[in-house]
């Protein structure tokens, strides 16, 4: 049985990556007594797969899982029991079961939505900030952004418009959606580095804070919903 699990990654565990949580995850649903499915072979592991892997220093509401489960309880039971051996840092919000033909999550993603908020700082960089927003709009409207991508052996020029699908302001602070999956992923990072750019102010990731709100999947009228919305809660 195909689950789809939605967690939080709030507070200081922002500053873990990627493996620790599939790590910790793995551990939790072994203390919690869940019947995972494990792989067959020399080294069984659990099967679970991950959606959108989070940089470090982003925090979200809408992080997500797949596993296969020989046995479930309910949605509420396998929930609490996670949450129970859990830390509230990474706290589970939505567990729900998938149909047999489902896609896992990392081949479905299609879009994030992310809130980019500046921290309370010097009257200098207050005053930057606020540049940076009146300057949000004509930003957006420019018909290409091209950014300077960088790799370990070369340099090239890309234009990253197309994948930011929203972009606005949000009591004070910068609401936006980006394409993100295997098709085109684009990082928030970027975005803000260009924005930084074209309201000419250098560029400082540690002059504010990045929240994913929701990761997205593609729904059968070619609109967007929540990657959870695939499945249905159980038991």
């Amino acid at each position: 049985m195909k689950l789809r699990i939605k967690y939080l990654k709030l507070g200081n565990l922002k500053f873990i990556g990627h493996l620790d949580v599939m790590r910790y995850f793995q551990k939790t649903i072994r203390r919690a007594g869940l019947k995972v499915s494990y792989s067959k072979g020399y080294s069984p592991h659990q099967i679970i797969s991950f959606a959108a892997p989070l940089a470090m220093c982003i925090t979200s509401d809408g992080e997500y899982f797949d596993g296969e489960f020989d046995e479930i309880s309910t949605s509420t039971e396998m929930t609490e029991a996670l949450n129970t051996f859990g830390v509230p840092e990474l706290h589970v919000s939505e567990c729900v079961l998938l149909p047999d033909d489902a896609k896992n999550a990392m081949s479905v993603v299609a879009a994030s939505d992310y809130r980019i908020c500046f921290y309370a700082l010097s009257e200098d960089k207050s005053d930057q900030a606020q540049h940076i927003l009146d300057k949000l709009k004509a930003f957006y409207e420019q018909e290409e952004i091209i950014i300077t991508k960088k790799t370990k052996k070369s340099e090239k020029e890309e234009n990253i418009k197309p994948g930011i699908l929203d972009i606005e302001i949000r009591d004070n602070s910068i609401y936006m959606m980006l394409s993100t999956g295997s098709s085109y992923n684009l990082k928030p990072e970027l975005v803000m580095e260009a924005l930084y750019q074209y309201a000419g102010i250098p560029y400082n990731f540690f002059d504010f804070h990045i929240h994913r709100i929701e990761t997205y999947m593609e729904d059968e009228n070619g609109g967007l919903m929540p990657l959870y919305k695939a499945g249905r809660n159980f038991g």
